[in-house]
């Protein structure tokens, strides 16, 4: 389930241009005045840097990944606010969540399994905030006769286990949102779709390969060739990538307190 920095990199403008304002300053009003936030799969820092901005000073950030070089970075990006916790996001009873006034993710809903959700869920007592899940949706302007099979193809793939059983993959937004709210949760959700033009062509590119791969592992034997013409074209090319934000806040979220676990 894990990703290189440099992909992370690489995403990381396209990922805090598409960010929904509007619930990411919910979601700092949910955090409360002195917030303590643990974010899952914290990859380099990216929601640190696209939350710090809003946030009171002294805010603090429990970071969580089961990488240690990426936990690094992560770490620098919170400077002294900082925590580095070195844990799999697959055992959900070990989550530091004392004390945590928000948890956070991003593009992470999409990885994890329904099972997941659910455990998560149960243990929450405070607001959640998960951003940039894909939600199955792709665009490409001008169109190719094989988008329509490959993106059917790559959303099979996405439904595979990455280590916590069936992926929720393209339907993590509109599932995610169900099982919080059957959880108890009252939740906001809103588009965070990514927009790549001619300026984004070595994001384009590496997109398309993971696309290529991935619709190729499913059986779609024009998904190689896909890839080469639409890395081919990325100059030439605009391309909507769907993704969506959840802001998730337990109904009795005022009434106990600043601590995770209740």
């Amino acid at each position: 389930m894990g990703f290189t920095s440099d992909w992370l990199a690489l995403r990381e403008p396209a990922d805090h241009a598409a960010r929904d304002a509007g619930l990411l300053h919910r979601a700092v009003r949910a955090a409360g005045p002195s917030p303590v936030i643990l974010d899952l799969g914290c990859g380099t820092g990216s929601t640190v840097r696209a939350m710090r901005a809003h946030l009171p000073s002294g805010t603090r950030w429990r970071l969580v990944d089961s990488d240690p070089v990426l936990l690094e970075h992560a770490t620098r990006a919170a400077g002294d606010g900082g925590e580095a916790v070195l844990l799999d996001i697959t055992d959900i009873d070990a989550l530091p969540l004392h004390s945590v006034t928000l948890v956070t993710a991003s593009a992470l809903l999409d990885l994890v399994s329904a099972a997941w959700m659910r455990r998560l869920a149960d243990r929450l007592k405070v607001p959640f905030y998960a951003a940039l899940s894909y939600d199955g949706h792709m665009r490409w302007t001008p169109a190719l006769p094989e988008d329509a099979g490959v993106t059917r193809a790559f959303n099979a793939h996405q439904r595979g286990d990455k280590g916590m059983g069936p992926a929720l993959g393209p339907k993590a937004v509109t599932q995610g949102a169900e099982l919080l709210e059957a959880a108890g949760f009252d939740v906001a959700r809103a588009d965070s779709a990514w927009r790549l033009g001619a300026g984004d062509v070595a994001l384009q590119s590496a997109l398309v390969e993971g696309i290529a791969t991935a619709a190729r592992e499913s059986g779609v034997e024009e998904a190689d060739g896909w890839g080469k013409a639409r890395c081919a074209a990325a100059a030439r090319t605009d391309c909507v990538i769907g993704h969506g934000d959840i802001l998730a806040v337990p109904h009795v979220a005022a009434g106990r307190g600043a601590d995770a676990t209740g």
